[in-house]
């Protein structure tokens, strides 16, 4: 009996959703159909594959990527989805998996209602201008979308899926905002500390002892589905949200928007554009700050900026990070001589230990470590040196590949769970709250071990590629051998980061350690 593997996609136009944590109504009917098909064809079912929320360019989506690893693994026989476009709308993947891939591994894919199916002779044609088609459709609807919210930023709409911290979206009139009373009276607290001289800093400690949480934790807790950083500082005010605040001209009644714009149509990541290119409008909401505040701020702001310092502390410029909190330290002048220490520390009595150490003091460990290194290494036979490196590396290859195979288990895990529930709530075993809790928990482990997943075949690439490349390291540290004093090039080149932590009690040593390059 041929084994299936179902999968299904929710549609950028379904907007059935009676509840954000239930399967639309056009994922139910995709199940229904094809597991109907399924049974009259007398298919096992290996498993149903369900992406909600996600478009059809989307490469990151959990549910396809399990698929595809299923597919190579050799799981099932045969990928069957309503039609091609529910599989992918881009071309270059239909080639690569639907053309390529699939049939290298002995997959069929079947897409029901467009007849697309990798059995029948002559349907490849068919199936390439399906894939033109949708690759089409993906590029007018992205230039049609852009051109729409360009329109809507040129006239002042807000088009943000949340309104600056201060504000929130007018439930009357869309695309306009209105003052959220609670928020506002610490954005006009903020302003009113700094144009009295109160440090950014010294205000995002005032704030987090009297306990007012920040922007992203506000929103989680009036029940916006704000995504939180993961760090257990992450509901601190610090010092770049004080300063971003103190010049974001939408305090003052402006419109501005356009900061960032994505690469491609294809992509997700976006990158920040040129100040030119923002869309600010006048005007277009109540102002939180006066002009007059406004004003002596920015004067302010202006009389304490300072030159970019290109001094010794730029060396280790965003390569060391505190032990305990993980933040960038940030460098300061005493007496004339250079500091790295924790930001941390100043914002919250409780938040951090707080890291502290001289310039000169880390220069001084880095480079003894790296004539110690370089000098034990270049005693090494030649031979032994390459043997080393490449066991290291596959031991390395090693244990990240059993940790994607345990994660892998517990995604696969995850989701027989969420089918379960599923089975489970439709029999009238546990009720639509139930139903709706578990399956949210289900999913936010999901994507946390994608995360996990991806990362680690990420480095598992790049440590093949090194493999491969073969041992470079005698060339690049013989470059560096009896190193005197260090230079930004020289500690980009060979390191990668460092963790400082607090200096031992009792002694004048602190714990550093340093992550090289090779």
């Amino acid at each position: 009996m041929a084994k299936v593997a179902i999968y299904c996609r929710l549609s950028e136009e379904d907007k059935d959703k009676l509840n954000k944590t239930d399967d639309s109504n056009s994922i139910q009917n995709q199940k229904s159909m094809l597991l109907q098909y399924a049974m009259q064809q007398g298919w096992e079912v290996y498993n149903i594959y369900s992406d909600d929320d996600y478009a059809g360019a989307d490469r990151k989506r959990p549910e396809f990527n399990r698929l595809i690893q299923d597919a190579e693994d050799g799981k099932f026989d045969i990928v069957l989805c309503k039609t091609q476009s529910r599989f992918t709308r881009e071309l270059e993947l239909v080639e690569k998996y639907i053309h390529g891939l699939f049939p290298l591994w002995g997959v069929r894919f079947i897409g029901l209602v467009d007849n697309a199916d990798t059995d029948i002779k002559g349907n490849k044609k068919a199936r390439q201008i399906n894939g033109l088609v949708n690759e089409w459709f993906l590029e007018d609807m992205s230039e049609s979308i852009k051109s729409s919210l360009t329109i809507r930023r040129q006239n002042g709409h807000h088009i943000g899926s949340f309104a600056l911290f201060g504000y929130l979206k007018d439930p009357e009139v869309k695309g306009h905002l209105i003052i959220d009373e609670e928020a506002a009276e610490v954005v006009r607290d903020v302003f009113r500390m700094f144009a009295q001289g109160v440090g950014k800093t010294n205000i995002a400690r005032i704030l987090n002892e009297r306990g007012i949480p920040n922007p992203t934790e506000y929103k989680r807790q009036h029940g916006l589905r704000y995504k939180q950083p993961d760090s257990k500082n992450s509901t601190l005010w610090k010092y770049s949200a004080i300063s971003s605040m103190l010049t974001n001209e939408m305090y003052i009644g402006h419109m501005v928007q356009g900061k960032y714009g994505s690469i491609s149509y294809k992509s997700k990541i976006n990158k920040p554009r040129p100040k030119s290119e923002w869309y600010n409008v006048e005007d277009t909401h109540e102002p939180i700050i006066d002009r007059e505040l406004w004003d002596a701020v920015q004067s302010r702001l202006k009389k304490r900026a300072k030159p970019f310092d290109t001094g010794m502390i730029g060396i280790f410029a965003g390569k060391v990070h505190c032990a305990c909190c993980g933040y960038t330290m940030r460098s300061s002048k005493s007496r004339g001589e250079r500091y790295l220490q924790c930001p941390t520390r100043f914002i919250h009595k409780q938040a951090c230990e707080g890291a502290f150490i001289s310039v000169k003091k880390l220069e001084s460990i880095v480079i003894n470590e790296l004539n110690r290194m370089s000098r034990e290494f270049l005693d090494m036979d030649e031979t032994a040196q390459k043997i080393e490196f490449a066991k290291n590396l596959k031991d390395q290859v090693k244990k990240l590949k059993a940790e994607v195979e345990k994660y892998k288990k517990l995604l696969s895990n995850a989701s027989h769970a969420i089918s379960e529930c599923y089975v489970d709530k439709s029999n009238g075993e546990i009720d639509i709250d139930e139903y709706n809790m578990i399956v949210k928990n289900l999913r936010d482990d999901k994507i946390k071990y994608g995360k996990i997943i991806e990362n680690d075949e990420k480095l598992i690439n790049e440590l093949n590629k090194r493999i491969l490349a073969g041992d470079n390291r005698r060339e690049l540290i013989e470059q560096y051998v009896d190193v005197k004093e260090l230079d930004r090039e020289t500690v980009e080149t060979m390191i990668d980061h460092i963790v400082v932590g607090r200096r031992i009690p009792g002694t004048k040593n602190y714990p550093v350690e340093i992550y090289w390059n090779f």
